[in-house]
């Protein structure tokens, strides 16, 4: 049962040189108690797609089309398809943390340094959950337990600066935990942290989906990670999505030549040679005719630069935008 379904989303900005369109009808939807990944390089949209969800945008961005259709659970397990994208800034605030949550990129920077964990967890609880008093800081104590955080009464009373990095991240999951969010969006939830500590957050996060039959959406650059933890990937180029398919057949058959060359960038046990993929991935503000990677493809064939071709499916539940295929 799908959650979440993204649908022809399509998002530019207005800038000096006018407006740029950044997002090209991106569609792809989220499974109860499942984890997608959206992997790809640093300014393929990957962030603004799920930013886009929460409606957490920049006053410059504008969404020209598309649907973000949320299946909410209502008492009595009934539920209710709505569309995020209609509800107004009062109604989005019911949603955020409460229903779907999200692990921003720097731990170091997201939760306020003037106050306490205690302070910023009672807040989301009290908001969230209409709890008040002893029973909410009840609540903020078995969050932190939940997260693995040791002496979690005591460690309530610290400010954010007496925690490592890893202990900040566990707070921030805390928070999303707390509210019972039946999404979770953990943007790049391992950024500057130690590789040990990754594998912990990593670990706690698939804990989490399975004992909370939790959502997640992964956005990250880290085929490793995702190869893990993932059970489904979109793999995005230049506001694009070129490939979606299960994490098993990904890995194991990739179609489109961005999947491939990102796959034999990612170091192996066996000692290969890195390959390199070249040139840079495309800003807003460069107009590329056809097929956006085509300038930088070993396949590229010259309808590639006048054709965009679409995403289509080429197996069994597993799609590629690739003329190609």
């Amino acid at each position: 049962m799908n959650i979440l379904d993204v649908k022809n989303l399509s998002l530019g900005f207005n800038t000096e040189a006018g407006f740029k369109q950044a997002l090209f009808d991106v569609s792809f939807f989220v499974e109860k108690g499942k984890t997608l990944a959206i992997v790809g390089e640093s300014g393929c949209g990957k962030t603004i797609s799920a930013l886009s969800i929460l409606k957490l945008l920049p006053k410059t961005a504008k969404i020209t089309s598309g649907e973000i259709l949320f299946r909410k659970e209502e008492t009595g397990n009934e539920q209710q398809i709505i569309n995020l994208l209609n509800l107004s800034e009062k109604e989005m605030q019911k949603i955020r943390g409460a229903k779907i949550a999200l692990i921003p990129q720097d731990p170091m920077t997201s939760l306020n340094p003037l106050y306490t964990i205690e302070n910023q967890l009672l807040e989301v609880i009290e908001k969230h959950q209409n709890l008040k008093g002893n029973q909410a800081k009840q609540k903020a104590i078995e969050a932190l337990d939940a997260v693995q955080i040791p002496c979690a009464k005591e460690r309530l009373k610290s400010y954010p600066h007496e925690f490592s990095g890893g202990m900040k991240q566990r707070a921030i999951i805390a928070m999303a935990l707390a509210c019972k969010a039946e999404i979770i969006i953990a943007d790049e939830p391992t950024t500057a942290l130690d590789v040990t500590i990754q594998a912990q957050i990593m670990k706690l996060l698939d804990e989490i989906k399975k004992e909370f039959n939790t959502s997640i959406i992964l956005i990250t650059h880290d085929l490793a990670l995702v190869e893990e933890v993932s059970d489904k990937i979109c793999v995005m180029y230049a506001g694009r999505i070129v490939e979606q398919a299960s994490t098993i057949d990904f890995f194991k058959s990739p179609r489109h030549p961005y999947s491939k060359a990102l796959l034999k960038s990612v170091p192996s046990k066996r000692g290969e040679k890195l390959a390199i993929i070249k040139g840079q991935p495309p800003s807003i503000q460069q107009d590329i005719s056809g097929c956006k990677f085509h300038p930088r493809c070993e396949f590229a064939m010259p309808t590639c630069s006048e054709f965009i071709p679409p995403l289509k499916e080429v197996s069994k539940e597993h799609f590629c935008a690739c003329l190609l295929e």
